[in-house]
């Protein structure tokens, strides 16, 4: 019976170690809003600054997603902990709340912009746009107008992923490299279409981490809503990212 017993103890610590184990795998954090709004998918400027400090004390280092990409290219090396952090749509907030709360954690992002709704209500205009890459802040694409990008012809798939490029481009004066899909929809016609669009990479809803060598235009990301348990409900989203990692999935 003692042998058993000692077998399953065993058992138990190899299981516990295995979960303790650090993955690999680089998370994106998916952001929208960052305010009072009454949206899911909506953090408030304290429980964001809480997340952040968070990050910050177990030593993560915000990297973009061009650095996260040159390092896999060989290009360059990735901090112990590297993090990106993503928010879609281009709210204001993402400017005004967001940005300084980043930078008082010494922490950078990747904002996503659907360039057809630049300058409208709640939205960045171009001038805070050009002023948040200024301040190290990478810009990406949307897309033109937010449609899920399964649901268009490949014709129109084109014209969403092209012009958001062009138009993005004309105002920063820098190349979009990277976007992130609608709804998180795509389909192999929409990754050749952005291989040929002369994209280097995009992010998807799957969840999880990213590892060198995986689809570059399925890049998994970790949303983060509004949180209804606090700071352990982002503790625990990390963690599930994590264990989808060492599973596989």
């Amino acid at each position: 019976m003692n042998k058993v017993v000692a077998l399953g103890v065993c058992v138990v610590v190899c299981i516990i170690g295995w979960f303790a184990w650090p993955t690999t795998g680089v998370p994106i954090l998916a952001y929208h809003q960052v305010s009072d709004a009454d949206d899911i998918y909506s953090v408030t400027a304290d429980q964001f600054e809480e997340q952040m400090n968070y990050l910050a004390s177990k030593g993560y280092t915000a990297i973009s997603l061009e650095e996260l990409f040159n390092a896999y290219e060989g290009k360059g090396t990735l901090p112990s902990h590297p993090i990106v952090i993503t928010f879609d749509d281009g709210y204001e907030d993402n400017f005004l709340t967001a940005l300084p709360i980043m930078e008082k954690y010494h922490m950078r992002s990747t904002v996503f912009v659907v360039s057809g709704l630049v300058g409208t209500t709640e939205y960045l205009s171009w001038q805070q746009i050009s002023e948040m890459q200024e301040r190290h802040t990478e810009i990406g694409s949307h897309t033109v107008s937010h449609i899920g990008l399964s649901s268009l012809s490949p014709e129109q798939q084109r014209r969403e992923i092209v012009e958001s490029k062009v138009a993005l481009e004309e105002h920063i004066r820098r190349p979009i490299q990277f976007l992130a899909y609608p709804y998180g929809e795509f389909s192999p016609i929409t990754e050749q279409l952005l291989n040929e669009a002369r994209y280097r990479g995009a992010c998807s809803g799957i969840a999880g981490l990213n590892r060198e060598g995986a689809d570059v235009y399925a890049l998994k990301r970790i949303n983060i809503p509004h949180p209804k348990y606090g700071l352990g409900e982002f503790c625990l989203r990390l963690f599930r990212a994590h264990l989808y990692s060492k599973l596989g999935i």
